[in-house]
């Protein structure tokens, strides 16, 4: 699904053309409805969370990923039991992909004692070695030198794992990225890096910061091949992934997948995004949201009618608020754990 054609919309509507029929075919009922579930979850789980956050309950930065669902859960389809995950901050999403506890998810918002990382981590700093999620990282960029370390770990012990490493069109432009970019393609590391673009970074549009807005092409000059994927669809981003994880667990080295998507609310909390009319915003919410797409494919398909979503949503709506309830009512870490989990002690 790489670009070729001139114009971003000619791309996208001869993308759909070519590419979404074979998707659809591919696509059962049971996987259709597990994907639908699973971005579902997401949504609402970030849609509390935010709701958290306005009532002082989760403090610190807080970044949201409504509308990149499809990515996470897409890309998740394609991975094998042992592959890694490591993100950037924008990483609830990617954690409720990987299995991790929704519950714990959420308590580790609120700084709470029973939270993925004992309270201590926030929204942006999450770990679960159990679930294969390396983080959770808050310094832009810095999560690709990680991935690519991870993926050299992988090589050397020649277990056939892949890392998944995923970060931002703000990030694209950091400089460790593309040192990151050189040692893997030297030593055919096996990582995927996944360019989650939606546009903005924080809150500048990519025309106005990227010399190249072709992220997939970055790679070009390590010879690092790449693609361009509609990330706002569910089908399209798990045949991409399984294609480049297919590439990189089979010795060929890295491969860079660049996701088109778009994340409807501000960078953080904190950004009331006057940067993008509302119009714009609205505009994708109704002709390409990822969420939307797989419910008309479950209908038209027959694999579910309008009753049985709503039975999904109401389940999921249910997961999500006994987290927010668990958040809300674990006790706090023990001023003790402030000594706990800085230095790890070695035999030599």
């Amino acid at each position: 699904m790489a670009r070729e054609q001139t114009g971003e919309a000619g791309r996208r509507k001869a993308n759909a053309a070519a590419a979404k029929p074979d998707m659809v075919a591919a696509g059962g009922s049971d996987e259709l409805l597990k994907y639908y579930r699973d971005m579902l979850l997401i949504r609402r789980f970030e849609e509390r969370a935010g709701q958290l956050y306005g009532m002082g309950l989760i403090g610190g930065f807080c970044h949201l990923y409504i509308g990149q669902e499809a990515i996470a859960v897409g890309v998740q389809a394609a991975q094998k039991p042992g592959d890694q995950v490591i993100t950037g901050y924008r990483e609830h999403g990617h954690m409720l992909a990987c299995g991790m506890d929704p519950k714990e998810v959420m308590a580790e918002l609120t700084g709470r004692a029973s939270g993925s990382s004992r309270g201590k981590g926030g929204s942006m700093h999450m770990f679960s070695t159990e679930a294969g999620f390396y983080g959770g990282h808050g310094i832009v960029g810095a999560q690709v030198s990680l991935g690519t370390g991870i993926a050299f770990a992988n090589r050397y012990r020649n277990d056939k794992k892949v890392c998944f490493t995923y970060f931002g069109d703000g990030a694209a432009n950091q400089g460790q990225v593309y040192e990151s970019f050189n040692m893997a393609e030297l030593w055919d590391l096996p990582v995927v890096y996944v360019i989650e673009n939606n546009q903005y970074a924080m809150g500048t549009s990519i025309d106005r910061s990227s010399a190249e807005t072709h992220l997939y092409k970055r790679g070009a000059s390590f010879r690092i091949p790449g693609e361009e994927v509609d990330g706002m669809d569910v089908l399209a981003v798990k045949a991409a992934a399984e294609k480049a994880a297919e590439h990189a667990r089979s010795g060929k080295g890295p491969y860079i997948l660049e996701m088109k998507t778009y994340r409807y609310r501000g960078h953080s909390m904190s950004d009331p995004a006057k940067y993008r009319t509302r119009d714009e915003v609205d505009e994708v919410r109704k002709t390409r949201d990822p969420i939307d797409h797989i419910e008309e494919l479950l209908e038209k398909k027959g694999f579910a009618d309008e009753a049985a979503l709503k039975a999904i949503d109401a389940q999921v709506k249910r997961i999500v608020a006994d987290a927010a309830e668990f958040a809300r009512t674990s006790p706090e870490p023990d001023p003790s754990e402030l000594y706990t989990d800085v230095y790890t002690e070695v035999a030599v």
